[in-house]
């Protein structure tokens, strides 16, 4: 199963900078692949068992327990289970920030948005109320029950009580890991920028200055995906992105997400998806 991620693109809006994404599988396992993006995000799990992984530290996240990715951060998420419930909320630091260059921005937001101070990934159970109230502005503001303005009042609200509790808990802490996963970011940089034409492994480990042979060992040692079903994900996302976006051809969209044999890419896309590329187009 894949989940469709936006890494490349902006998340939320404008307008709304916040964004939350619901995650639900009640299927065969997943993993969400290695990605890293210039948002704060929270992580947490509603129900089922959840293997979050960041900046190569492994955790089992159990229902309430939430996780904190500090900015440009490598994490991924998945599930041997399949079973699993769990939201994501993302939002730029500045978006609680009162920017008056006062002591909380001065001391605290700031260095968290540079990297110099961090949150310690896994904060447990101690935010589980706060993050449900998360949900319900959520799904009241799809149920068009309040304006955009008030949701965002209460979200931010609700999101400084987050820091607070967290500053208050000791969660915040000097960041010590600055400079670890730069290899395994140069990794992901460099495949997100050649995946639609071929990748081979003598070019890619001699990038990084890996033999051929250990290349693909050493990234799925680190990521817990191999190189190939990686490629294989953006190529999907990438051509799943040109159909909803675009006019092109079903060929025509195989042909510039790397695929040269239009049958393989939509035996493909309908394991992956559930639905033809077409279906997925009308839909």
């Amino acid at each position: 199963m894949y989940f469709e991620l936006k890494e490349n693109k902006p998340h939320g809006t404008k307008d709304d900078p916040f964004s939350i994404y619901h995650m639900r599988n009640g299927g065969r396992s997943f993993q969400v692949p290695v990605h890293w993006h210039d948002e704060f995000e929270i992580v947490y799990v509603k129900s089922g068992l959840l293997t979050v992984s960041i900046s190569g530290e492994n955790y089992i996240g159990k229902p309430g327990d939430a996780f904190v990715v500090s900015p440009g951060n490598l994490h991924f998420m998945g599930s041997q289970a399949g079973a699993v419930d769990y939201f994501t909320f993302l939002f730029p630091l500045k978006y609680i920030s009162f920017r008056t260059d006062d002591m909380l921005d001065e001391r605290l937001l700031e260095p968290l948005n540079s990297g110099h101070l961090m949150i310690t990934p896994r904060v447990k159970d101690t935010v589980k109320e706060l993050c449900q109230q998360l949900i319900e502005i959520y799904v009241t503001e799809n149920d068009e029950s309040q304006s955009i303005i008030t949701a965002q009042i209460k979200t931010k609200i609700v999101l400084l009580q987050i820091i607070l509790e967290m500053w208050k808990q000791g969660f915040i802490v000097e960041n010590d890991t600055s400079g670890r996963n730069t290899i395994e970011k140069e990794m992901v940089s460099y495949i997100q920028q050649n995946f639609t034409g071929k990748i081979l492994l003598r070019e890619f480990g001699a990038q990084f200055h890996l033999s051929e042979k250990y290349i693909s060992r050493y990234f799925k040692e680190h990521f817990h995906i191999t190189l190939s079903q990686y490629v294989t994900y953006l190529r999907l996302e990438h051509a799943k992105q040109l159909l909803q976006d675009t006019d092109i051809s079903v060929t025509e969209a195989a042909m510039q997400s790397g695929y040269q044999n239009v049958s393989y890419f939509i035996r493909s896309f309908k394991k992956a998806y559930g639905v033809s590329p077409l279906k997925y187009r009308k839909n």
